[in-house]
């Protein structure tokens, strides 16, 4: 699949000895456009130099994928944005931390909530069921999850806020900082607005590091669900520390400026929008399909704010993770939690190990499935049995 993005917006702060690029990286490319190799076709090259633009400077924004709809394209028409959580702050407009330049349109939050992108599956009458993705990832990696689950249930997978997806990217101390409280706190107006004309308890499936922050949900709202569902938690000592993939987006220059750019390895990648990339594919098995990876890219591709969102995401987790690992720890082997829990794991993780796991299952006397051909995405990794077993624990608790 070819990939055209324009070069208009991909430009180097001047006099800046950090981030400006080797002069034989203008030797090599006198007219400034990037040439890549396309993962479908080695011998076809395609150009970043589209003759669209539209974006905020500080992305690959603009641009287009090729002629044909995308992939993101066709995802987003399935979904609907739903408006939930109030915008804090002032209000004022958002500016990037680096330069102070105010940011574009598609930067910007909503004035008094936020806007959240998902995507319903199944009869609104059903027995409800929300899919939680895991950082980094998105409401798309369970596509293949959600046709299963409407069968039998009401079934829904939305977008963090942040750099995940189609929801709202609200630049850092612009309304919210991205730290694990408020995404607890949004979580409850998420969970509110779709269950509202629903009177059934919630089964709520949550894959990753996103899992104590919906814990911590639960304890407070037992009387609202039906089941929790943990797709590889981060549940012993060893699992709170953010891997180095998933760490190294915490430095200011890697989460704020190359992510943006979508460059590693100081200008050497062979093809710089592979760097989206390796986060999802480093954690396991997943082989990710070239059309599949066009809409994971797609954040970077459209908005300045992606990546900054991504540095203060990864900088709450670095900081508070570890505590919250804990609190999740405490609360599920609780004498007081009352939640049918289930713990679902992918064998093949590389960055949450499997020791540990089973005895603390044992100890908390909480249900424990392996996939053992799945890593840390088990959604993506073994979608079909994945939704099966969702469906057959929803069922044996609502019969």
């Amino acid at each position: 699949m070819a990939v055209c993005l324009s070069s208009a917006s991909f430009s180097w702060p001047k006099h800046h000895s950090l981030i400006s690029p080797p002069q034989s990286f203008y030797r090599k490319r006198p007219n400034f456009l990037l040439t890549c190799r396309s993962s479908s076709d080695q011998n076809e090259d395609y150009l970043l130099d589209a003759p669209v633009s539209a974006g905020d400077g500080f992305s690959f924004s603009g641009g287009k994928y090729s002629d044909e709809p995308s992939p993101a394209d066709e995802w987003f028409k399935q979904g609907k944005i739903v408006k939930a959580h109030p915008v804090g702050g002032t209000g004022g407009k958002a500016k990037d931390p680096i330069f102070g330049l105010a940011m574009a349109g598609s930067s910007q939050a909503s004035t008094d909530l936020f806007r959240w992108f998902c995507v319903e599956s199944g009869s609104t009458g059903n027995p409800p069921v929300i899919l939680i993705h895991g950082f980094p990832s998105q409401a798309y990696s369970y596509r293949k999850v959600l046709p299963i689950l409407s069968k039998n249930n009401h079934a829904m997978a939305f977008d963090w806020l942040g750099r995940f997806g189609f929801s709202d990217k609200p630049q850092p101390k612009y309304g919210f900082y991205y730290t694990l409280k408020e995404y607890v706190e949004s979580l409850e107006s998420v969970v509110n607005e779709f269950s509202k004309d629903n009177n059934n308890k919630v089964t709520l499936v949550v894959q990753g590091y996103f899992s104590p922050v919906v814990v911590k949900y639960a304890k407070d709202h037992q009387e609202k669900l039906n089941n929790l569902i943990l797709l590889n938690p981060p549940l012993t000592a060893k699992h709170a520390n953010l891997p180095s993939t998933l760490a190294v987006f915490s430095n200011f220059l890697l989460g704020e400026i190359f992510s943006q750019i979508l460059i590693k390895k100081f200008y050497a990648i062979q093809d710089p929008l592979r760097a989206s990339d390796k986060a999802l594919t480093s954690c396991g098995p997943y082989k990710m399909k070239e059309d599949v990876a066009m809409v994971y890219r797609r954040p970077y591709l459209t908005s300045g704010s992606a990546g900054f969102a991504l540095n203060a995401i990864s900088r709450s987790m670095k900081k508070e993770l570890k505590a919250y690992v804990e609190d999740m720890r405490r609360i599920l082997m609780d004498e007081n939690w009352r939640v049918q829990t289930t713990v679902c794991w992918g064998v093949r993780d590389r960055w949450l190990g499997f020791e540990g796991v089973e005895d603390f299952c044992k100890e908390s006397k909480h249900r424990l499935i392996t996939l053992p051909m799945a890593g840390h995405h088990v959604q993506e990794d073994s979608s079909e049995e994945v939704g099966n077993l969702i469906a057959g624990i929803i069922s044996k608790r609502t019969r």
